[in-house]
């Protein structure tokens, strides 16, 4: 085996120094890490990373077959991994699309800040007073990945995102209320929308078809989903397959604005600072003696 290994170094050596260039090879270098850490920052956060590890994990295997001779394990890795290209476009069909789509983006006109910042607001007012009445509520914000062909029916809009109008579509007594409204370029794109539901057993109890079909894209897709449930009021987040719970109208809006600016890339750390953002604001926004008083009142109501 030490031998194998040795040989091994000395056949690099010999072709690293026979094909050496500098330049050449500091350069192919540097494009090859560039790409790994762009693929590696896309796939951040989500279900792919598990996926690439497992992959990774049986390359290992493979090396360690070759390096210490075992035929029959050496022979299922490579008969299996012979087919790692097709593998990896299966598994991350999702991914390679987005990737592509963000390249895609640099070359067209994208939605501008002012127009995205407009749109969150009116998402926002429509699910506050929505949540207020009690009214259910599914609104996709399309991202880099397209939805067209993970949606069912829907209606053509092709609207201005208005708060009245989002109010409107989702009142009982509208024919498309019991679908999801889409969001594409800041514009609303149709109503009554089928999603695809989540298989997932382990959601929490009370949450029913709305919110699985608030994760069900989102684990197809890098779309980010707000959810406002009719039996509670409560509004939710979705994004990545998981779902931020009991959202109100200030940690909505900063929640919202950090995932789609990209400042944040995982539900979960995005909604923790949301939560800090707002608790922050809150408390500049009171005086000395209200913060006083409020600590007073929770003192005394606690057991």
């Amino acid at each position: 085996m030490i031998e194998r290994l040795w040989q091994l170094l000395l056949e690099l050596r010999e072709f690293v120094f026979a094909n050496f260039d500098p330049f050449r090879d500091a350069l192919d270098i540097a494009l090859v890490a560039l790409a790994i850490y762009w693929v590696l920052a896309l796939i951040r956060g989500t279900r792919a990373v598990q996926i690439l590890v497992g992959l990774l994990v049986l390359l290992g295997f493979n090396l360690a077959s070759e390096i210490f001779q075992l035929v029959t394990l050496r022979l299922i890795l490579e008969t299996f991994l012979s087919s790692a290209v097709l593998i990896i476009i299966v598994v991350f069909q999702q991914d390679i699309r987005r990737a592509l789509a963000r390249v895609g983006r640099g070359f067209f006109t994208a939605v501008s800040a002012r127009q995205e910042s407009q749109m969150l607001e009116e998402v926002v007012r429509a699910a506050q007073a929505l949540s207020r009445r009690r009214v259910g509520a599914l609104i996709v914000l399309e991202r880099e990945t397209g939805l067209d062909d993970q949606l069912e029916a829907g209606t053509p809009l092709d609207a201005n995102v208005a708060k009245e109008l989002l109010i409107s579509l989702f009142q009982p007594a509208s024919p498309l209320h019991d679908g999801a409204v889409l969001i594409q370029q800041g514009r609303l794109a149709s109503a009554g929308c089928i999603l695809p539901l989540t298989a997932r057993a382990d959601l929490a109890e009370g949450l029913g078809t709305r919110h699985r079909a608030a994760l069900g894209i989102t684990e197809e897709t890098d779309a980010v989903t707000v959810v406002v449930s009719e039996q509670t009021g409560g509004i939710s987040v979705g994004m990545g397959g998981e779902l931020a719970q009991g959202l109100d109208g200030p940690r909505l809006r900063v929640l919202l604005r950090d995932i789609l600016s990209g400042e944040q890339r995982e539900l979960a750390r995005a909604a923790e600072a949301a939560a800090v953002e707002t608790a922050e604001a809150a408390r500049g926004d009171e005086d000395p003696a209200s913060v006083a008083g409020v600590g007073a009142r929770r003192a005394g109501s606690a057991p």
